[in-house]
Parts: structure tokens; C-alpha cells; sequence
């Protein structure tokens, strides 16, 4: 591929141009088709969702405003006028619809100090009630200015759908915005030079950009999310670098160390370009055991991190090539004299700290070891207190948000709202004699228990048969009160009453649900994906270096590497160990899908050092080293590309660790945690001890040719090896 391109140059290079311009103006046309309700969860939210859909039913989204004084009760004068000024300002919007009074509803906390109007909000689907709330938002916003000596708050469906669908809008435009320029201030370091730098950037981007369209126009056979675009930018922008960025170092080692252009790029492309491929392999097939959960948004987060990943190697391995050809030894234009004579004097001897950390680690291997991996088993031991729930929307939001703070008003006023469980009844003939006999006992039932609160709302729906009870239940949220008393509304309350009806369905939904069932299918899905992931790094690790040993080591020093990410995203986000420092304090839990995405991504991410760093220990084996000669020469040599490498991925992960949404955050900080201790730890410290123990038994049965090498063979090698010292 790099020979071809590099004698194709012009082809290769608006080939890809031409790719990259056709995949972003056809998805732009297209548009992207997201994944629905009845997809993104499983169990019986998504059975409710279904039955919903089926009927034609769209669930207007409900909003609350919240009149609340802390002297005054709902029956004072002054308190009532407030709430009929409310009243009347969300009905003069025109945006609203089934406005009601909390005096017709009975909506009055118990302490009489609180009152909800509740309404919903204009629009055929969430969407367009997410465009139609700003005004409403703006009139209530009013009604408060007014009445500084009440609190008069926003909160339901709508409202919190703008500010996750801005906030995805600004954080993502704040990743993008921010990670570049440290990228290519990085490169800058590595490189010295302003040309060389700029390559990998915006070859990444350009390879972002494509993968995109790719995405858009697949989305009507697989479904697209807003979390599979964040998480395409933050893997495509790390990956596409860091892959362009040990080819390009590549061919700059060669072309100092005396070779032409030719051989120099065919050098680069027969090491650095086989790392690359092997890695983005590897990326690859880690990802793609995320379609083992049967959870929609994870299939989409591994698609679209499947296309970025393909599509950077791409460029990786043809356009880059055709423009080394192209520009010569003009990728060292712009050179910053000091940047440039410190990378001169890098002569891939490891500089002063890898020389001071790996000297005694080749010395005292054993204790090494025992250090290092200790050290990580230390990091990894909060793991095993992890916690993990889909965060609820106080959770999800930054400390001192007013949303947040809205939220939790209302819940501690009226229990089990605003988020209450919804049972979604799927009836022969709804409105029967026994049927409505169903609904009354249920009603009588469910609050008997003590675990579910009033009001409780039925909604029918005649002509499709179908009726939705809305249940405030007990607790935050998804804590054990929620859960318990979910529990008891499914498996008690349910079938005692409403399921006695004969050829009746009636699922429970609800985010309490929904974290619930979401929980489940991910503990189930969890050992057939880390089976996955973990047999198929082993095999794709096998087949690279033709050595059992050697992919052993690698997918224990991952789990190590993994191990120590999740001790650490534990002890932040849910014991709080540091988490002001982050604006994290308060999430209490780690979002129930990011253990599972960083397993999977880490274990691909982590191939590039790994693969790109052995590979040149066993160029320096092959060229006759001993095992702990080769291993020394391997880390020295690639040691600062390596750092430049993790250095790029550990300040984009981090920007994603800076963002609002907590789960972007865990995202962000869990995979900057990994690649930091992976890079230093695991291989400055742990890699080249291990393989200095193992001594020559890292090679068994990785040779396949039993005799003396051909003439070709030998020269291949010396072309490959021909820096390495006698």
C-alpha cells in the first residue's frame, strides 16, 4: 500500500480528498437517523416503548413548574396568585397544552409550602417540544422575576432535553475546539517542525470528517446517537495522530539514518505501517464485541468508532505515504530552532528519564515486576466496591446546576417525582367493566404498600386499547427504595391486579425501569463481550508475532492496565476521592456503561504501544540481539515517540473529562487514567521486565522458516534493523 501510493501520489492524495468531500456532502444530505426508545433499552422498557409505537401513541412531553415558599402555604392569597399568574403566563405562550392548576390536581406538597402546575408542551414527537419549551421557559422565567420571595421554577421532558441537546452542542464544539490545538502543540514538541506537525492533524480530522458521512448515510440500517458522535471525535482525533504519528517518525528515523526517500517510506511501511494495521485490527475487533450487549446506543457508539478507526488507518497507510513522497524532505519546513534542535538531539537513546527508570528495571527485573504490579493491583482495589447505575438526571448534571437544583426541590417535596414509573396496560377492550376494576385495585394496592406515592394518573386511550399509570415511587431515583419498590410494583402490584384480566400486558417503563432492566442486560452481556475482546487480542496477537508468550503477556498487562482504570474511576466518582477537583462531587456511582465501553476501547487502544513497541524489540531480536539487549534497545528507541503518542491521547481524553455531562466525564477521565498508566507503568516498567524474565522463551515458536534466512529474507531484515547497533 505505501508503494503504491507513493508512486500514485497525486492519486492517492485526491483520491482521499475526493473520499472525504463525497462521504461528508452525502451524509450532510442523508441526515443521520438516531436510535428510537424501543431500541436504546431492553426488558420491559422496551416492550412498553413498542406497544406505544405499535398504537401510534407519542407521549407529549410533560413539564412542571414549581411554586414553592418557605413561609407562605398554598392557601395564602398571595401564594395562589403567584400560581394563577404562572397559570395563565404558560397558557399565553400558545406552546401549551392539558395546563392544569395544582388546585384542580391536588398536586400541594405535604407541608403545604409547594405546588406543581403541570402541563405539556406543544409537538408531534420530543423534538419539536424541545424547540416549542424556550418559550415557555422564558414566560415562567418572568413570573419568578416578579417574585423574588418565592421560588418559581422550570422542570419536565422538554426543558431537560434542551439543555442535554445544547450542552452535547457546546461540549462537543469545546472538545473539538480545544483538543486540536494541544494535539498539534505535541506534535510541535515531537517533531520541531510546524509541516510535520500539521499532518497528522488534519489528517485525523479529514478521517473524522469522512467517517462521519460514512455514519450518517448507514444510519438508516443502523441506528446513530449523540454519545456515538462524541465518542468517534475522541477515538478518531487520538487514533488518527497517534497512527500517523509513528509513520511519520518512522520515515524521519530512516531518512537520519542515511536511507532515500524510497527505501526510507518502504521501511516505514513494512514496520510502522504493519503496527498501524495490526492495531487498527485489533481497535476493530474490540469494538465490534460492543454488538454482543443487544443494546442499541452501544451498537451505534461501535459502529462509529469502527468507521473512524478504518478510515484513519486508510489514511494512515496510502495518503500519508503519498505525501512524504510528495513533499520530501519539505516536511521540515517551519522548524522552531529550539523545538527542532531538541528533537535532533534525540538520537533514540530513551533521554535522561527513560534511561534513569529503565537501567534498574533491566537490572533488578523481578523486583520490577513485583513493584509495578503491585502498584497497579493497589489502583485496581476500589474496583471492587464499583457501583454502577444509569445516573439519574440530578446525577448527570454538574454540581450547582439550576436544573439540578429544580430537580431536587421537587423530589424532596414530592417523593418519587418528577421521574415517576409508568406502566404502559396493553388491554382486549380497556375501558371493560373488568379492566376499570384492574385499574381501581391497582390504584388501592400500590399505595397500600407504602413504596409508591400518589398522585397516581391513568391516561386511556379507548381506540387503541391501551392505558398509561403513572406511579411516583419511593427514593432518589435508582437507589435500593427505587429499586425495592420497582421490584414490588412489577412482581406484586401488577400481577395481583391489572394481569388478571385475561390478554393483558402491562410493562413497567421509567428511568427507574429503565436503569434497572439496563443493569441487567449489561451484567449478562458482560462475560460473552470480555470473552470476546479478550480470546480475539489473544488470536490477532498470536498471529502478529507467531508467539503464545508474548500475546499472554499482552492481554495480561491490558487487564492490569484496565484494572487499575476502573480502581481509579471509582474512587473518584464514587467515593468522591478528588472529585471537586473535576466538578465531579455528587455522582455517587459510575454511569453502568462506560466499564464496559473503556474495556473494550482500551483493550484496542492499548495495541498501539504495545504492538508498535514489541515490534521493534523483535526487529532487534531478529537482528541477532539477546532478549534483554533487544528489549532495551526497543523502549530506548521508541520511548519518545511513545510519550508523544500518549501524551496526544491522554489530552484528548482529558478534554472529554472537562465536559458537563457526567458521563462523558467518567469517559474522558477513565480512558486518560488507562493510557497514562499504560504508556509509563505498564510499558516503561512492567512490559520490559516481564519480557527480560522470560528471557528467550518470549520467541518460542515465533520463527516459522527452520533454517538460515534467504538472501531477500536477510536483506528485508537489515533494511528493517539497519539502525540498530552491532
Amino acid at each position: 500500500m505505501g508503494a503504491w501510493s507513493a508512486k500514485h501520489r497525486k492519486t492517492a492524495v485526491f483520491g482521499w480528498l475526493l473520499f472525504v468531500v463525497l462521504a461528508a456532502y452525502l451524509g450532510g444530505a442523508h441526515g443521520s437517523t438516531t436510535v428510537t426508545d424501543s431500541e436504546s433499552m431492553p426488558g420491559q422498557v422496551a416492550r412498553a416503548a413498542r406497544i406505544l409505537d405499535e398504537a401510534g401513541i407519542k407521549r407529549p412531553a410533560g413539564e412542571t413548574v414549581l411554586v414553592q415558599s418557605a413561609t407562605l402555604t398554598a392557601q395564602d392569597p398571595a401564594f395562589r396568585a403567584v400560581v394563577d399568574q404562572a397559570v395563565a403566563a404558560v397558557g399565553a405562550t400558545g406552546k401549551a397544552a392539558d395546563l392544569r392548576s395544582p388546585y384542580d390536581t391536588k398536586a400541594v406538597s405535604a407541608d403545604g409550602h409547594s405546588a406543581l402546575v403541570q402541563f405539556t408542551v406543544v409537538g408531534a414527537d420530543n423534538q419539536e417540544a424541545v424547540k416549542n419549551v424556550p418559550a415557555v421557559l422564558d414566560a415562567v422565567a418572568a413570573v419568578q422575576a416578579g417574585h423574588r420571595n418565592l421560588t418559581v421554577v422550570e422542570l419536565g421532558e422538554a426543558s431537560s432535553g434542551k439543555w442535554v441537546q445544547d450542552q452535547f452542542k457546546n461540549d462537543f464544539s469545546s472538545a473539538e475546539w480545544t483538543a486540536v490545538p494541544l494535539a498539534l502543540g505535541i506534535l510541535l514538541i515531537a517533531f520541531g517542525a510546524l509541516v510535520a506537525a500539521v499532518l497528522p492533524v488534519v489528517l485525523a480530522m479529514t478521517a473524522f470528517v469522512a467517517a462521519g458521512g460514512v455514519v450518517a448515510l448507514s444510519s438508516g440500517l443502523l441506528h446513530t446517537s449523540d454519545d456515538a458522535s462524541s465518542v468517534m471525535l475522541l477515538v478518531g482525533l487520538a487514533v488518527g495522530v497517534d497512527y500517523c504519528l509513528f509513520y511519520l517518525r518512522r520515515e524521519r528515523e530512516e531518512r537520519a539514518a542515511g536511507h532515500s526517500p524510497e527505501a526510507a517510506l518502504r521501511i516505514a511501511a513494512a514496520t510502522s505501517g504493519r503496527a498501524v494495521l495490526v492495531s487498527g485490527v485489533t481497535v476493530v475487533v474490540a469494538m465490534a464485541g460492543m454488538f454482543l450487549t443487544g443494546i442499541a446506543d452501544f451498537q451505534a457508539m461501535s459502529f462509529a468508532t469502527i468507521v473512524v478507526v478504518v478510515t484513519a488507518v486508510l489514511g494512515s497507510l496510502t495518503v500519508l505515504p503519498a505525501l512524504l513522497s510528495m513533499l520530501g524532505d519539505r516536511v521540515e519546513k517551519g522548524r522552531v530552532p529550539f523545538l527542532h534542535k531538541l528533537r535532533k538531539a534525540d538520537r533514540g537513546d530513551g533521554g535522561r528519564i527513560w534511561n534513569a527508570v529503565l537501567t534498574p528495571v533491566l537490572r533488578r527485573p523481578l523486583a520490577a515486576t513485583v513493584l509495578a504490579g503491585g502498584l497497579l493491583l493497589g489502583l485496581a482495589a476500589p474496583l471492587l466496591t464499583m457501583h454502577t447505575a444509569n445516573l439519574t438526571f440530578q446525577q448527570l448534571l454538574p454540581p450547582g446546576n439550576p436544573l439540578a437544583a429544580t430537580s431536587a426541590r421537587i423530589q424532596a417535596a414530592f417523593p418519587g417525582s418528577p421521574d415517576p414509573a409508568t406502566v404502559v396496560v396493553k388491554a382486549t377492550d380497556i375501558d371493560s367493566p373488568a379492566m376499570r376494576q384492574a385499574i381501581a385495585d391497582f390504584r388501592t394496592k400500590a399505595l397500600a404498600g407504602g413504596r409508591m406515592h400518589g398522585p397516581i394518573q391513568v391516561t386511556l386511550h379507548k381506540a387503541q386499547n391501551v392505558a398509561t399509570i403513572d406511579v411516583p415511587l419511593a427514593g432518589s431515583g435508582n437507589d435500593a427504595a427505587s429499586t425495592a419498590a420497582l421490584r414490588s410494583l412489577r412482581e406484586d402490584v401488577v400481577p395481583g391486579t391489572l394481569l388478571k384480566v385475561p390478554g393483558t400486558e402491562a410493562p413497567v417503563t421509567g428511568s427507574t425501569a429503565g436503569s434497572y432492566d439496563f443493569n441487567r442486560q449489561m451484567s449478562g452481556s458482560m462475560l460473552p463481550v470480555f470473552g470476546f475482546v479478550v480470546a480475539f487480542a489473544f488470536l490477532l496477537m498470536l498471529a502478529s508475532f507467531r508467539s503464545p508468550v508474548i500475546a499472554l503477556t499482552a492481554v495480561v498487562l491490558n487487564l492490569l492496565s484496565v484494572g487499575a482504570a476502573y480502581g481509579v474511576l471509582t474512587l473518584v466518582f464514587q467515593h468522591g476521592v478528588g472529585a471537586s477537583l473535576l466538578g465531579a462531587a455528587g455522582a455517587g456511582a459510575v454511569e453502568s456503561w462506560v466499564p464496559l465501553f473503556l474495556f473494550v476501547i482500551l483493550f484496542g487502544l492499548s495495541m498501539d504501544y504495545h504492538v508498535f513497541v514489541v515490534s521493534r524489540i523483535k526487529e532487534a531480536h531478529d537482528r541477532g540481539l539477546d532478549t534483554r539487549a533487544a528489549v532495551s534497545y526497543g523502549i530506548r528507541n521508541t520511548a519518545g515517540v511513545v510519550s508523544s503518542a500518549a501524551a496526544i491521547m491522554v489530552a484528548v481524553f482529558a478534554v472529554f473529562g472537562t465536559l458537563s455531562m457526567q458521563s462523558m466525564k467518567q469517559m474522558g477521565v477513565g480512558l486518560a487514567v488507562a493510557v497514562l498508566i499504560d504508556a509509563t507503568i505498564i510499558r516503561g516498567v512492567l512490559l520490559p521486565s516481564v519480557m527480560s524474565l522470560l528471557g528467550e522463551r518470549n520467541w518460542r515458536r515465533s520463527e516459522r522458516h527452520p533454517g538460515p534466512r534467504t538472501p531477500v529474507q536477510h536483506r528485508r531484515v537489515e533494511e528493517r534493523t539497519s539502525t540498530v547497533p552491532h
